[in-house]
């Protein structure tokens, strides 16, 4: 730490008490009194130093000589900044510091120090010093921090704005190009690893230095001053990513909600910093987010995502709410699926997560992409959209379409989740962004078996949402089997499947033709290859006369179903009955077999 040594008599204040008594041999003459601290000084060693000092003291002059009384309550620094002032008034021994130059400076420039009352005067020595702190970034951090008790006089005399504009320039700068001495750099090497050989260091090269080699030195700043100096480094050009990490580390620091669960090492660094009261934390919350970069993936989704979740904790406006979630919208593909599992806040909602605000970014992830593929442009955030060629676009889409359908199957097994609102948020992805419709089928399967009371009607509708002639094999051969299906369901499942295959045997015997008309002209085409493709198509075969002979069986059994049913109709009016329906497509053969 830099150090500027001033003076050349020896120390002669002495306390006693709440006293500062200064023992020269000379009766005081003067009694200055700041709060509770007095301290009992000679008049002319501070009026040939002091404007302010003079014109006091001149005014509290007695007739009867008896000592002149000065308050000095509004000195910046208070009783310990004076101190500092005596010492230099008297030529003591005194040393400037990052530490205490800037209560110093303030203090002269309160108490009119200037060189009208003797060259080389306070003024003019904490300013040269203020040169040499502002060299260094370590100094310059050290002195910002100490504007915070001067804070208003600091801002005054300029020191604030050059602090930060010192700390600015070093943080923009290439810390490979300068020797800015960077926070940790002396503690990064022990001594151990420092071998002196003719008094020049050997030491081991040091690690290079990362791009937030600086977040965390000024993460201790208090609120107003960190805004000011991030103001500073983006109007300097620093790249938007590297503000918002910035903006996020310091989030995480004094919002204990951004994080499930503190490591080790954040739990050290935060045990040294009072965390701020609840409104505090919102005022701070809404702050951060205002300051946020506007461009699209600049701030992870994860932790915007987490901002969201802190907002709606510590009851944030409905606007940092609104503005969080279009944020998460315009890089919805960007997102996890735990971090967009917010559980729901308050009594006064019924499911377990909050369903609404993820239909809410949803659905304004969907109005960006119809907003960029129309041409137009939206203001209230910039670059939410580029243009871009289709096929990008259309993996993107796939992505969250793959999302919304991993989130549905999350929240599925709520039982207080309405139909209507598993219908609006999967019915919100478009049907040319599931390439497939096994996860869907999922998420309605597992919702289905939750709400098992549902109506057949109800059945029906939320089936809807599925495209069966997008279903995998796997999920048709399951949904073909699924008792929970609806019957209609399944048989538009077994059609779909059926008109597969059939596809597939054109094909095959497409290949198969080809390879009999080309079999006299391609030599090098294997024979037995050739055999494995006829068992191959002699089993598709199979399978599709197999499926046909299964769904004229089901044809027939609904038909005779339908005629059971008139009759069950005229013996239940005969003879009242208690109804028991089938539950499987095996109960209903058996009852029309009975019926027969």
């Amino acid at each position: 730490m830099a150090c500027m040594r001033l003076g050349s008599k020896s120390d002669s204040l002495q306390l006693d008490g709440q006293t500062w008594i200064c023992s020269t041999g000379l009766a005081s003459d003067v009694t200055v009194e700041i709060g509770e601290m007095t301290f009992q000084l000679h008049k002319f060693p501070l009026i040939s130093r002091s404007g302010l000092l003079e014109k006091q003291i001149e005014e509290c002059t007695f007739e009867d000589g008896s000592n002149s009384v000065v308050k000095l309550d509004d000195v910046p620094g208070g009783a310990k900044a004076f101190e500092l002032v005596t010492k230099f008034c008297y030529g003591m021994k005194l040393e400037l510091t990052a530490l205490n130059v800037v209560s110093l400076r303030c203090a002269a420039e309160y108490l009119q120090m200037t060189e009208e009352y003797g060259e080389g005067n306070l003024i003019s020595q904490t300013e040269a010093f203020l040169n040499e702190v502002f060299s260094s970034w370590n100094d310059s951090m050290k002195a910002l921090e100490t504007c915070e008790e001067v804070l208003p006089q600091a801002e005054e005399v300029h020191v604030v704005s050059r602090c930060i504009n010192s700390l600015a320039m070093k943080a923009t700068a290439d810390p490979s190009l300068f020797s800015w001495p960077v926070s940790g750099a002396n503690e990064a090497q022990s001594p151990k690893d420092a071998v002196l050989w003719n008094d020049i260091s050997a030491a081991t090269k040091s690690q290079p230095v990362t791009d937030d080699w600086w977040f965390e030195d000024v993460s201790f700043l208090s609120w107003p001053l960190f805004k000011k100096l991030i103001k500073e480094v983006e109007n300097r050009g620093m790249k938007p990513e590297r503000v918002a990490g910035c903006l996020v580390f310091y989030a995480r620091r004094y919002l204990p909600s951004m994080h499930r669960q503190s490591s080790f090492k954040e739990t050290n660094a935060a045990a040294t910093i009072s965390i701020p009261s609840e409104t505090d934390q919102r005022t701070l919350l809404e702050e951060i987010v205002g300051m946020l970069p506007l461009q699209k993936g600049v701030t992870q989704t994860k932790f915007l995502l987490r901002l969201l979740r802190s907002a709606m904790v510590l009851h944030a406006s409905s606007s940092c709410r609104e503005n969080l979630e279009k944020r998460i919208g315009v890089q919805l593909e960007q997102a996890s699926l735990i971090d967009l599992l917010i559980p729901s806040i308050g009594y006064s909602t019924e499911t377990l997560y909050d369903i609404d605000c993820v239909q809410r970014i949803v659905d304004h992830f969907m109005m960006i992409r119809q907003v960029g593929a129309s041409g137009a442009s939206t203001p209230s955030i910039v670059e939410e959209e580029k243009v871009i060629d289709g096929s990008q676009s259309l993996a993107v889409m796939t992505m969250v379409a793959d999302l919304v359908d991993s989130y549905l199957a999350e929240v599925a097994p709520d039982v207080n989740l309405k139909l209507p609102k598993f219908q609006a948020l999967a019915a919100a992805i478009p049907d040319y962004a599931r390439t497939r419709y096994d996860g869907i089928y999922h998420a309605i399967d597992i919702y289905l078996k939750a709400h098992h009371w549902l109506t057949e009607t109800e059945r029906e509708q939320i089936c809807r949402l599925m495209n069966c002639q997008k279903l995998s094999l796997e999920a048709s051969t399951h949904a073909a089997q699924n008792e929970r299906l609806p019957l209609r369901v399944v048989v538009q499942v077994l059609f779909f499947e059926q008109l597969r295959l059939r596809t597939q045997i054109s094909g095959w015997f497409f290949v198969s033709d080809n390879l009999e008309g080309s079999q006299n002209r391609m030599q090098d085409v294997s024979q037995e290859d050739h055999q494995q493709t006829l068992v191959i198509v002699d089993n598709v075969r199979e399978r599709v006369s197999g499926l046909e002979k299964e769904c004229c069986t089901m044809r027939q059994e609904l038909q005779r179903l339908a005629k059971t049913k008139r009759r069950w109709s005229i013996l239940t009016k005969m003879f009242p009955r208690k109804k028991v329906l089938p539950r499987s497509f095996g109960d209903l053969k058996h009852a029309a077999a009975a019926a027969n």
